[in-house]
C-alpha cells in the first residue's frame, strides 16, 4: 500500500515488467482465439449485461469495445480529487498487467505514460454502484485512451486526444474485449479506499495525542493507561494507544500536582475509555487495511482468462469485500469523533468543582461567553457524521434489467467516509482548540514532554485567546493542518 501511495502522492514513475507483458500477450492470444470459436463468450463477442445473449459478428467487434466506453461514460457531480483519479489509474494498470484480461500491452503502457506525465481524466464522481465494475467513472477514464473525454494536463483542460498527443501517443483503437477490461473493476472504491485508510490513520494518531493533552486540561489521571491494566484486556489496540497517551503525559506537572489526596474517584469515560475506544478503531482500521492491500493485488476484471486459456464470467468486479470495509471505516470515524466532542463538554462545562478551571474557559464568565459555542459546532459536525455513517453496503438497488440485482455501492460508502473524515478534523480540532488553553491556565505548571510539543505546533497556527474573539477561523486552521500534520502511526 506504501508503495501505491508513494506513485499517487508523490509521482512515483511506474514501468511495466517484461513477467507482466508476458502474461498480457499471453492472454491475449487466448482471447483471439476465442472469437474464432462458435461457442459465444461473454464480452469478447457478446453485449454486456442484460444484452449478453446478444451474439456480435466478428467485423463489429472492435466497434462493439469503443461504443461500450462512450455509453457507459454516464457520470454525473463533481469531479473525482486528483489523488484518486491517479490511484484509479494505478491499480487499473496493474489490474490489467496480471495478464488475466486479455488485452494488449500497449493498453497498459499508455495508461502508464498517462500517469508518469501527470495525464488526469476528468471523472465525475457519481454513477457507480459498485459492481460490475465502477462503469461509469472507469468509462470516462478510458475515454480519454481513446482520444476522447476531459482532461487536466498538468492543469491545463483539454481534450484526451491533445493531452494524449503532448507526451508522443495515438489515440488507442480499441480490441477485443479491451473496452470491457478497462472498466470492469474496483478501482474507484479501491483507490479512494487506500486514501482514506492513510487519512484514517493520521486522524487517529492525532486524536490519541489530542486525547493525553485533554487528560491534563481535565486535572485527570493517568492510572487507566497502566501497561497491565490494558493488557488484561487481550486487544493489542487499546495496549499501543496507552503507552502512547503514557509517553505524552511523561514528565507532566499537571499530574503530579494532584496525585495525592485527590477526593475524585474516577473520570469520565471519555477519558477513562480513550485507549478502549481508541484501541477498539486502531484494531479495526489495521483489519480494514488489509482488505485493500488483498485487492491491491486483485484481478477484479470480467470475463477472467485463466492461464490455460478458457476465460470464465464471474464476479470478481463485485465491491463488497471493500464496501462492508468503508462502511467500518466510517464506525470507526464516528467512535473517534464522538469520544473527542464528549471530552470537549466534560473540559467546558464546569461541572468539575476540581479541575481548578472556569466553565467555557471564560475568563469573566457571564460577561464572556468563552468556548461555548465551540462545543456546539463539535456536537453539530458529530450530529452530521452519524449521519454520513449510514450503511451503504446493505442497502441495495437492481440494475441491467434485473440480471445484475445485488449491487455494493462501495463507491457511496467511500465517499460518505471521505465527508466523515473531513468534519472529524474539525471535531478534533475543537477539542485541541480547547485543551490547548485549558493547559495554559494552569502555567506555571508545565504538561508531559510530547504534549508540550503539541501544544508549541498549536501556538504556531493560532494566538492563544485571552478574552472572546470569533473562533471559526482558529477551528478551521487547526483542522487544515491536523489533516496533513502526518504524526508517526501508533506503534505496534
Amino acid at each position: 500500500m506504501a508503495d501505491a501511495l508513494d506513485v499517487i502522492r508523490n509521482h512515483r514513475p511506474v514501468t511495466l515488467g517484461p513477467d507482466a507483458l508476458n502474461a498480457m500477450t499471453k492472454a491475449q492470444a487466448s482471447v483471439e482465439d476465442l472469437t474464432n470459436q462458435a461457442e459465444p463468450t461473454y464480452g469478447v463477442n457478446t453485449g454486456f449485461g442484460s444484452l449478453s445473449r446478444h451474439r456480435i459478428d466478428k467485423e463489429d467487434l472492435q466497434q462493439l469495445q469503443t461504443n461500450l466506453i462512450r455509453s457507459h461514460a454516464a457520470g454525473v457531480g463533481e469531479p473525482l480529487p486528483n489523488p484518486v483519479v491517479r490511484g484509479m489509474m494505478l491499480l487499473l494498470a496493474a489490474s490489467l498487467a496480471r495478464g488475466h484480461s486479455g488485452i494488449r500491452p500497449v493498453v497498459v503502457t499508455t495508461l502508464l505514460e498517462m500517469l508518469n506525465h501527470n495525464v488526469q481524466p476528468i471523472i465525475p464522481s457519481r454513477g457507480s454502484v459498485g459492481a460490475s465494475g465502477d462503469l461509469a467513472p472507469l468509462a470516462h477514464l478510458a475515454l480519454v485512451l481513446i482520444g476522447e473525454g476531459e482532461v487536466d494536463d498538468q492543469g491545463n483542460m483539454c481534450t484526451g486526444k491533445d493531452a494524449l498527443k503532448r507526451i508522443g501517443l495515438a489515440p488507442l483503437t480499441l480490441a477485443t474485449k479491451e473496452g470491457l477490461a478497462l472498466i470492469n473493476g474496483t478501482h474507484l472504491m479501491a483507490a479512494h479506499g487506500i486514501i482514506l485508510i492513510e487519512e484514517a490513520n493520521t486522524m487517529l494518531a492525532n486524536a490519541t495525542d489530542i486525547a493525553a493533552l485533554s487528560i491534563d486540561a481535565c486535572l485527570g489521571t493517568n492510572a487507566y493507561l497502566n501497561a497491565e491494566l490494558n493488557n488484561i484486556r487481550n486487544h493489542p489496540g487499546p495496549v499501543r494507544v496507552a503507552t502512547r497517551m503514557r509517553q505524552h503525559l511523561e514528565g507532566s506537572e499537571i499530574l503530579a500536582s494532584h496525585s495525592n489526596d485527590d477526593p475524585r474517584v474516577q473520570d469520565p469515560y471519555s477519558l477513562r475509555a480513550a485507549p478502549m475506544v481508541l484501541g477498539s478503531c486502531l484494531d479495526q482500521l489495521e483489519s480494514i487495511e488489509k482488505v485493500f492491500a488483498r485487492e491491491l493485488g486483485a484481478v477484479t476484471d470480467n470475463p477472467i482468462v485463466l492461464r490455460d486459456g478458457r476465460a470464465i464470467s464471474g464476479a470478481n468486479f463485485h465491491g463488497m469485500p471493500l464496501a462492508l470495509a468503508l462502511d467500518q471505516l466510517k464506525l470507526c470515524v464516528a467512535a473517534v469523533a464522538g469520544i473527542s466532542e464528549r471530552r470537549t463538554y466534560w473540559l467546558l462545562s464546569g461541572r468539575d468543582d476540581q479541575s481548578g478551571i472556569p466553565a467555557y474557559l471564560a475568563r469573566e464568565a457571564g460577561l464572556e461567553s468563552g468556548l461555548m459555542i465551540a462545543q456546539y459546532t463539535a456536537a453539530a459536525l458529530v450530529n452530521e457524521i452519524r449521519v454520513a455513517c449510514a450503511p451503504a453496503s446493505c442497502h441495495n438497488i437492481s440494475t441491467s434489467a434485473g440480471i445484475e440485482d445485488f449491487n455494493s455501492f462501495g463507491p457511496t460508502a467511500a465517499f460518505g467516509a471521505q465527508h466523515a473524515l473531513d468534519l472529524a478534523a474539525r471535531v478534533l480540532a475543537v477539542e485541541l482548540l480547547c485543551s490547548a488553553e485549558a493547559v495554559e491556565l494552569r502555567r506555571p505548571l508545565c504538561s508531559g514532554k510530547g504534549n508540550e510539543t503539541l501544544l508549541g505546533w498549536v501556538r504556531q497556527l493560532i494566538s492563544s485567546r485571552y478574552t472572546d474573539r470569533p473562533v471559526g477561523s482558529d477551528i478551521e486552521a487547526l483542522a487544515s493542518a491536523l489533516r496533513t500534520k502526518n504524526p508517526t502511526r501508533i506503534e505496534p
